[in-house]
């Protein structure tokens, strides 16, 4: 294939005649071309190839030519544009001299008065286009040529028109408009409509170079830059050069501000404040605001016992700081705000210094949510734009930004005004998935990547390094991170099977000398205090005190008892702990009466399979093909340790119960053979998560036969093919969130990557008759959704579920498939084979499941008949417990002092 030049030629005779190439920009390719004509010299750019494939021609020329009516003596002229030979082009005029960038690159910094001079130029071209309703959205030293001593701005509305009709596709593909050094905090967000203070802000960062040699916002990296421009501190040009008028300096930073809405009304005001010497923007002499860091105020209450007071979010109040210590205070109060997100610690945060606070609040149904804020002075909550799906929310140590998971995306944003930024993508985007993450003192963030990973990157932004991978060191999950002064290290919950619920340590990860050593085992929980412990909460919502010697990096005392009956949530104990004192944590008095297998028609008609049964643990089941057994996992009613969990079966509909295991890991997620007479099981016995099967009968007194011994990773489930001739299995591993393989039985062989996606493939199983394979995917989306695609040619897929769906179960009719919905009800979708295709017809709402065990995606909480009129699920008895409270806990320090002794 010819080179570009030459097809270029090809495409253009007649009309132009490209000599050479000028240079290379981040949208287009300059040439110097002659103009044949007009007989004269001009500067012919061509959009970048990939590029011009996302913009189109049609649309890049029809939004080019706003551009092109442009008249001013300091913008360039459009002289002509086009499409030839797929290539799109735009003609301007070939200006002999430099650009501003050449110009500071060779000087570093021009004089004041010729630097305010240009800017002054170039923001009447802005307020000309401006009135005009373009915005150039690309302004860089670059872009403006200097001719005779006056700048031209060049590429005017250029960037707005590949924009405009790139439209999303633009984004999609990864390409950006704009340059990241003068980028306006509302185009680093990738804000699709930018106004004219957007230009104004660009600007600025020139006039700032112009006089200090250097943009404003500065980094390693394009993404380091793009932090500093949302979060980074407010800069002076003054403070560097002192002979930059103290107007010109406040203009400047006006200029620079985050939200538009600070910033200049247009261009010219930018270019008068510039002029007028008495311009003042801000205070002289402004705290920081670290400074001054006062203390929540007491809550008032009227309050007799621990009677509990409904003052939801008016308890954050101010009041000076007292010069003696206060007492310690401990209240009832009602939640924070009506209906926020639970777990605490989960959806919410407090910040360190108590300056305010953070949760999440549902939206509409529930499925969706944001975080909001409520400053200690101010009345009302505000919410937080760009925090949709925000968990596990930490506090920078300056208590002025936020990190949080959303989706597979690491965040960070500012908690008064300011832009949502993305710090690193590829967390673990499966459904009800949690992320461990710490922003340490020394400005970087610890986050977890699939499958716990613990890695760090700069909060500004940045190259993320890899810290520590768990699953190497036996622990294939990681429940929290809270960071210890110095950056020296972290405590970490570490977890010996896929979930922190079943068991759970907590360590601490010495960063020194890159180890991670347990420091209590049955912990969920842990934070460092400024008194010199470790408080944490164990797997039964027991709060602990230990001392903590940071230099050795281990506990130098036994634990001391605080107080009790903090809700454990599954892995998340319902508990927030600042580091001025402040504790929040959510109690109930709840007694387990366990739970029972039960019958629940169509309708939600519930009808007890055995009223002999005695109420056990129960976490999974299964049915048999032939209805007449019922595979349990499950441990005693009483039991501390949920490892003990065995695999029973129970003889339908008032036979024995029969224990099939005596694994010392826990038992889960049976699996029936067709035939019936074998079940497979996975079990952490050993270590890694891994799958055995075991007669059915009973027969074999715990003898076992393993299936997958974990070399491939984790092996979270397993599922019969119809004739019996293997198994299907999702694995997890460093690298796969939850990928389908295959186990042939007859020759023991493995396929890895049946179904292997970049997302989780989670709860898999396949029709009758083998012909079509179901799974739940967060490729969708957080919620996850169940898909159906043909099986084994795995080609195309359908989704089944709409807005939300997990545990898929197949009926036997051939007609319909089951699945539990994001609003917690099962529901039927029906289908059709159509020449090959899989069609869903309808979509019924069965019963709701709210009321069952049916709170996971991860595997399937019900079964269904033959018959498919009836469906086998877990139901808990009813738990007695008292109202759920909130307790507030001030200077909680102090307490912690005597307690301890110290």
């Amino acid at each position: 294939m010819s080179d570009p030049v030459t097809r270029l030629n090809e495409a253009l005779e007649g009309r132009y005649a490209i000599e050479r190439e000028l240079g290379e920009g981040g949208m287009a390719t300059v040439y110097l071309a002659r103009d044949l004509r007009h007989n004269r010299n001009v500067a012919l750019k061509v959009l970048k190839p990939e590029l011009a494939a996302v913009v189109g021609a049609d649309r890049f020329l029809a939004e080019i030519e706003t551009t092109a009516n442009l008249q001013h003596p300091h913008i360039l002229p459009l002289f002509d544009s086009g499409e030839a030979d797929s290539f799109l082009f735009y003609v301007m005029p070939f200006v002999e001299g430099e650009t501003l960038r050449d110009r500071i690159n060779r000087d570093k910094q021009l004089p004041v008065d010729e630097a305010v001079r240009i800017a002054t130029a170039v923001a009447n071209a802005l307020q000309h286009a401006h009135d005009r309703g373009v915005i150039h959205r690309d302004i860089k030293p670059a872009n403006i040529l200097m001719q005779d001593g006056e700048p031209l701005v060049a590429d005017f509305g250029i960037a707005l028109a590949v924009g405009a009709a790139g439209g999303s596709r633009l984004t999609e593909t990864g390409l950006s408009v704009g340059t990241p050094y003068y980028m306006s905090p509302e185009q680093a967000t990738g804000d699709q409509v930018v106004g004219p203070a957007s230009d104004t802000y660009s600007l600025a960062c020139v006039l700032y170079e112009m006089l200090v040699g250097d943009p404003p916002y500065v980094g390693s990296t394009a993404q380091a830059v793009l932090g500093k421009i949302i979060q980074g501190e407010p800069v002076s040009a003054t403070k560097i050069r002192r002979s930059i008028p103290a107007n010109v300096d406040a203009a400047i930073r006006k200029a620079l501000e985050k939200l538009p809405a600070d910033r200049f009304t247009g261009a010219q005001d930018f270019a008068k404040a510039m002029a007028d010497p008495s311009f003042r923007h801000g205070g002289d002499h402004a705290a920081s605001a670290g400074e001054d860091v006062r203390r929540w105020r007491h809550i008032a209450m009227g309050t007799s016992g621990v009677a509990a007071v409904a003052i939801g979010v008016a308890i954050w109040g101010l009041l000076p700081e007292p010069e003696a210590p206060l007492p310690v205070t401990k209240q009832v109060i009602a939640p924070i705000a009506q209906g926020m997100a639970r777990p605490l610690g989960a959806f919410s945060a407090i910040a360190p210094d108590g300056s305010s606070l953070v949760y999440a609040l549902p939206e509409g149904a529930g499925d969706t949510w944001n975080l909001w804020l409520k400053a200690r002075d101010a009345t009302e909550a505000t919410m937080l734009p760009g925090t949709e799906g925000a968990q596990n929310i930490v506090y920078s140590p300056d208590s002025r930004s936020i990190a949080f998971a959303s989706r597979s995306v690491l965040k960070v944003r500012p908690v008064g005004d300011g832009s949502t930024i993305t710090l690193a993508e590829g967390l673990n985007p499966a459904p009800n998935s949690m992320v461990a993450i710490g922003w340490m003192d020394d400005g970087t963030i610890l986050f977890e990547q699939p499958t716990s990973t613990l890695m760090r990157i700069p909060a500004s932004g940045g190259t993320a390094d890899t810290i520590v991978s768990y699953p190497e060191m036996g622990y294939p999950h990681v429940g929290w991170v809270h960071p210890l002064p110095g950056s020296r290290g972290a405590l970490v919950t570490i977890c010996p099977t896929n979930s922190c619920a079943d068991a759970a340590e907590l360590a601490v990860l010495d960063l020194d000398a890159d180890t991670t050593r347990t420091l209590v085992d049955g912990v969920v929980r842990g934070w460092y205090t400024p008194t010199g412990h470790v408080v944490y909460v164990r797997m039964d919502g027991a709060v602990f005190a230990a001392p903590f010697d940071l230099t050795a990096m281990e506990m130098t005392g036994p634990g001391v008892p605080l107080f009790d009956g903090v809700i454990v949530n599954l892995s998340a104990p319902e508990m927030a702990m600042t580091w001025e004192g402040t504790v929040l944590y959510a109690t109930s008095e709840v007694v387990d009466e366990g739970s029972i297998p039960v019958w629940v028609n169509r309708s939600g008609q519930i009808d007890v399979i055995d009223a002999s049964i005695e109420p056990a643990i129960l976490t999974t089941l299964a049915l048999s093909p032939s209805d007449d057994r019922l595979a349990l996992t499950q441990s005693p009613l009483g039991a501390t340790n949920v490892n003990d969990q065995q695999l029973w079966v129970k003889e339908l509909p008032d036979g024995p119960e029969t224990r099939l295991t005596t694994d010392e890991g826990y038992t889960r997620r049976p699996a029936w053979s067709p035939d019936g007479r074998t079940i497979a099981y996975t079990t952490t016995d050993g270590g890694v998560a891994h799958v055995r099967s075991v007669l059915a009968d009973g027969s074999s007194g715990g003898a076992f036969e393993v299936l997958l011994d974990g070399e491939l990773g984790p092996v979270f489930e397993s599922f019969y093919v119809p004739d019996g001739s293997g198994v299907l299995f999702r694995r997890n591993d460093e690298e796969t969130l939850g990928d389908i393989g295959l186990l042939d039985l007859s020759t023991g062989s493995i396929t890895e990557d049946v179904l292997a996606t970049p997302f989780a493939e989670i709860s898999v199983s396949l029709s009758p008759d083998g012909a079509w394979i179901a799974y739940t995917s967060s490729s969708s989306g957080p919620q996850g959704e169940v898909f159906v695609r043909p099986y084994p040619s795995l080609e195309g897929r359908t989704q089944v579920s709409a807005g939300g769906g997990f545990s898929g179960v197949w009926g036997h009719s051939g007609r319909e498939i089951f699945y539990l919905g994001g609003d917690n009800a099962v529901w039927s979708a029906a289908y059709r084979v159509d020449d090959g295709s899989f069609v869903v017809e309808e979509r019924t709402r069965l019963f709701d499941a709210s009321s069952f065990y049916c709170n996971t995606g991860n595997w399937r909480c019900f079964d269904v008949a033959s018959d498919d009129q009836r469906f086998v699920t877990i139901q808990p008895i009813a738990q007695s417990s008292a109202t759920l409270e909130f307790v507030w806990v001030q200077n909680f320090w102090e307490e912690l002092r005597t307690r301890t002794g110290n």
